[in-house]
């Protein structure tokens, strides 16, 4: 991880990985710690109104990623901003100081999303992801390898030490001149 080079005096930080692999727990510990501002896109997308209807076959809202950009705008330009959510491609790169993909290991995503009453067809898409990484391409095609951080997500201790390590990269960034 790099130090913030975007004039912001406050990182904003993308956390993003396949359903299930614990974004939102790691973001809103983090968020809890260090004083910033947690942003879950779905749960933003839906409070703002924000989405295109809704996906039978996934069970969740389209989200207009136009518009989601433009509402959240402001706030990326401030800075302090920690974003979930499992897709990234839309985001643009200067919106992040830093960009961490969680990781959990297949099995352990399927016990997850069985426990969450997920479809067979959703259940077999989202382990799919995982396991051909396909958020990792994502990022890698989206942002700089410098601001890309690889994290394991497999069991509570990992959030835990996720945490500590982005708390930890967060108190050593220097101040905006």
């Amino acid at each position: 991880m790099t130090q913030n080079s975007s004039g912001r005096k406050r990182p904003n930080i993308l956390i993003t990985g396949t359903p299930g692999t614990g974004k939102t727990t790691t973001a809103a510990a983090l968020a809890e710690v260090t004083a910033l501002r947690h942003i879950n896109v779905g749960d933003f997308a839906n409070e703002e109104n924000l989405t295109n209807g809704w996906d039978d076959t996934f069970d969740c809202y389209y989200i207009n990623e136009d518009l989601v950009c433009d509402a959240l705008e402001k706030l990326m330009e401030e800075g302090g901003n920690i974003v979930d959510h499992h897709a990234c491609d839309f985001f643009p790169e200067c919106c992040f100081d830093c960009v961490v993909v969680l990781q959990t290991d297949s099995s352990v995503l399927h016990e997850r999303f069985t426990k969450r009453g997920y479809s067979d067809h959703k259940l077999a898409t989202n382990t799919e992801c995982q396991i051909f990484q396909a958020l990792l391409d994502e990022v890698k095609e989206n942002y700089p390898d410098d601001i890309l951080v690889i994290l394991r997500s497999d069991f509570l201790e990992d959030i835990t030490k996720n945490v500590e390590t982005l708390t930890s990269w967060i108190s050593n960034l220097s101040p905006a001149v």
